[in-house]
């Protein structure tokens, strides 16, 4: 079992910047990809951005060039800082985790962003 742990929410103004964490714990051993998805009120679950632990990344469209995503292995940690931030990015903000071997994926409770005009 791992838990996943997210700090860092709260509310910003449009243009802001605001710095998301989320700290694994457990079994971690087998820990591959960590990442962040987000959910606005009555809309799916997305993609924003993921990392392995070779340190490749993969981000959603819509945050691009804003948003920036990071890990410190040492510390079993992923960040997630949000620059240039819109409207459009409120929503709950979920950590995730990927085990391998077998594979299995695990969330977060899930973390407030709301960016308000």
């Amino acid at each position: 079992q791992v838990q996943l742990v997210e700090s860092g929410g709260g509310l910003v103004q449009p243009g802001g910047s605001l710095k998301l964490s989320c700290t694994a714990s457990g079994s971690i051993f087998r820990l591959s990809a960590m990442g962040w998805y987000r959910q606005a009120p009555g809309k799916g679950r997305v993609l924003v951005a993921t990392v392995t632990s070779g340190d490749g990344t993969n981000y959603g469209d819509s945050v691009k060039g804003r948003f920036t995503i990071s890990r410190d292995n040492a510390k079993n940690t992923v960040y997630l800082q949000m620059n240039s931030l819109k409207p459009e990015d409120t929503a709950v903000y979920y950590c995730y985790a990927e085990v391998s071997r077998p594979r299995y994926n695990y969330w977060g409770q899930g973390t407030q962003v709301t960016v308000s005009s």
